[in-house]
């Protein structure tokens, strides 16, 4: 099945490194039979579409974890990563779905080797004023400020690039 997974470049740079990484919870976003039913119509593609971007809000989240880890101190996160969402695309299978959490979400087996990645999919530079912006507002977005919502629909504005397994390297040095 193909997942998404939502990571930051911090995670993505561990992938490279290690071969692999555990994502939170071994939490990753799929066309799930619920997400199917949710949608009156829509391919795959489209639902696919969904589920890449339901992963690329999470990743909104992971970001916000990083910052609170670093203790918002600039240098670190400089040195760190890059404010920008990560979806790693992989194909795992058995996976166990998730319902209760959400219609799309699923729980990986095991940590994601980088032999199972189809494809990273990554902010540009010009999204990370947007997406620093929508990491501080995320809270109170999923709260149900109005306000907060519009911010982060600034960030799901752009577009994440995509790239080959064999990429990766040549991004995140150029990062």
């Amino acid at each position: 099945m193909r997942v998404f997974v939502p990571a930051t470049t911090t995670m993505l740079r561990a992938l490279i490194d290690d071969g692999e990484f555990s994502p939170i919870s071994r939490t990753a976003f799929a066309v799930t039979p619920t997400l199917r039913e949710a949608y009156s119509s829509g391919d795959d593609d489209e639902l696919a579409d969904v589920a890449l971007r339901e992963a690329a809000r999470a990743s909104l989240r992971l970001l916000g974890g990083e910052d609170a880890a670093d203790g918002g101190d600039a240098d670190a996160a400089a040195a760190g990563s890059a404010p920008r969402r990560v979806v790693i695309a992989a194909d795992v299978d058995p996976v166990t779905l998730r319902p209760d959490l959400d219609d799309a979400v699923v729980r990986l087996p095991q940590p994601l080797s980088l032999r199972q990645v189809a494809s990273v999919h990554v902010d540009l530079a010009e999204a990370e004023p947007a997406v620093r912006a929508a990491v501080e507002a995320i809270d109170a977005a999923d709260l149900g400020d109005v306000d907060a919502e519009f911010v982060l629909g600034d960030a799901e504005d752009h577009e994440l690039a995509w790239y080959a397994p064999q990429e990766i390297p040549f991004l995140l040095d150029l990062m």
